[in-house]
């Protein structure tokens, strides 16, 4: 068993994270399992008893950049004051998740190290179930306040958030439109590098998409979805002993053969997919990318909310998904300084005050009492095909060229027109009669006012990832077929 645990940590997170894994097993020398029944039961009050005795800083890390924003969200609220958290004894980092398993394996020579992680924030679920499974490094915490807003099999490991991952394409064009109502409709040969997706060999929960398409259940709704599109005639090549096992193996190999791996940013692809010479190409990315002020978000459609003819209100229905949907998990770290201090930080994250800096377009709380996003979507100003930036004074440029590696703007008119002063970076700009280092920003404006839908609309609409299944379909080398299939692309 351990060898199997050993290959599957392996693929998931690289070899380098294996051999810090290999032999570790659970170490029963420290155990928060007590501390974690008796605040289970505990309110937020008495959890921040218990935190007035610890001691140590209180570290958090997370694979999400806004956990920062959190910390010092929760420094500054009731409880961080009440605990005196500053800056200087309570603090996050952003990591990917390798590079965080990486460090609470070394925290594990120093059990309640001063500067030990008590808490994380982390994505995959694959290597969350091994790690989970086969070290004592993270442990589960339910708040008691949660344990009716939460759905029960969301609690274990405890979700905090869901992101989703939509079909979106540029609708510039009125005539080259990509709506569609079937994802086999995307293997078609008109849409040949047309689609763009993060390589999914650099990108885990894009994979982890993939790999759960070939489960069974998501196999019979594609085959079920390509005899509609086929007037109930099978496919040829799906079965046992021919080319696709079945037809999840089958979508995917005909739909990477349409993707598009040239950008490797989900931001990336929504600022470049969203230019009015990009019409007639489409994407699977981060929905929460458009709130990105740099994409020109009225040029993009959520195949998702494409409106069925003839109907202001009702969405078409995309057989038999219309993107895909991750999780991230809030775990308590075994060997961090304040257990009780991290279980209070749980209970204010999954809060709506605590999902602040997550509540936009495409964040979802677990906690079924937080409200989905309803607010203003923002798009980049342009004059013709040129991007309109602003200096600290708000001022109007253009970017029209380069001073070794300074970018240089000059100043133009309301209607473009260019003036002759310029300012390059490095420059110094006068602000309100004092002397500031230059810094251009990206102008924008309003253009939409969204609604997102509830966190019950993705469940019914998105391929949710399974981490149990995920690790067996490893186990089963789904994940080495996937490769095969990118590689015959390059």
């Amino acid at each position: 068993m351990k060898k199997v645990l050993t290959y599957l940590l392996a693929v998931v997170l690289g070899v380098a994270c294996c051999f810090t894994f290999i032999g570790c097993g659970k170490d029963e020398d420290r155990d928060i399992t007590p501390q974690i029944n008796e605040g289970q039961n505990m309110t937020a009050t008495e959890l921040l008893e218990k935190a007035k005795t610890e001691s140590g800083n209180f570290v958090a890390y997370g694979n999400t950049s806004r956990i920062t924003t959190a910390m010092s969200n929760f420094i500054a609220s009731d409880y961080g004051k009440a605990l005196g958290l500053t800056s200087s004894n309570a603090m996050a980092q952003k990591q990917n998740d390798s590079a965080i398993y990486k460090l609470l394996e070394n925290e594990k020579s120093t059990p309640g190290g001063s500067d030990n992680a008590s808490m994380v924030l982390i994505q995959d679920s694959a290597s969350l179930m091994l790690y989970r499974n086969s070290t004592n490094l993270l442990a589960n915490y339910v708040p008691k306040d949660m344990k009716d807003k939460v759905d029960e099999n969301n609690q274990l490991p405890l979700a905090h958030q869901f992101i989703n991952k939509l079909f979106m394409y540029n609708v510039k064009d009125a005539n080259n439109t990509l709506k569609f109502t079937n994802v086999w409709e995307l293997t078609d040969t008109k849409y040949k590098n047309n689609i763009y997706f993060k390589n999914p060999n650099n990108e885990q929960v894009n994979k982890n998409f993939l790999i759960m398409l070939t489960k069974e259940d998501w196999s019979a709704k594609l085959e079920a979805a390509y005899k509609k599109l086929h007037n109930n005639a099978a496919a040829e090549d799906v079965g046992s002993g021919k080319a696709y096992k079945n037809y999840g193996y089958k979508w995917v190999a005909e739909f990477l053969k349409n993707c598009n791996f040239s950008i490797n940013s989900d931001t990336t692809i929504a600022q470049d997919l969203s230019k009015d010479t990009n019409a007639g190409k489409m994407g699977l990315f981060v929905l929460s990318k458009l709130r990105d002020a740099s994409v020109k978000g009225e040029n993009l459609q959520v195949s998702a909310w494409d409106k069925k003819a003839g109907s202001d209100t009702e969405f078409e229905t995309i057989e038999p998904f219309a993107g895909f949907m991750y999780s991230i998990y809030a775990q308590l770290c075994t060997y961090g300084p304040r257990p009780y201090t991290a279980m209070l930080f749980v209970n204010y994250l999954m809060t709506e005050e605590g999902f602040t800096p997550w509540k936009s377009l495409g964040g979802y709380s677990s906690n079924k009492d937080v409200p989905v996003y309803e607010g203003s979507i923002t798009t980049p100003v342009m004059i013709g095909d040129k991007q309109v930036y602003l200096d600290n004074n708000g001022e109007k440029m253009f970017q029209t060229g380069k001073d070794g590696d300074n970018k240089v703007y000059t100043y133009i008119e309301d209607d473009g027109t260019l003036k002759s002063q310029t300012i390059k970076e490095g420059d110094k700009i006068t602000v309100d009669g004092k002397e500031k280092d230059f810094k251009a920003s990206v102008a924008t404006k309003e253009v939409t006012t969204v609604k997102d839908s509830p966190l019950s609309f993705w469940n019914q609409t998105l391929v949710v990832e399974d981490g149990n299944y995920i690790n067996t379909a490893i186990a089963d080398h789904v994940d080495d077929w996937i490769n095969q299939q990118i590689s015959q692309k390059s």
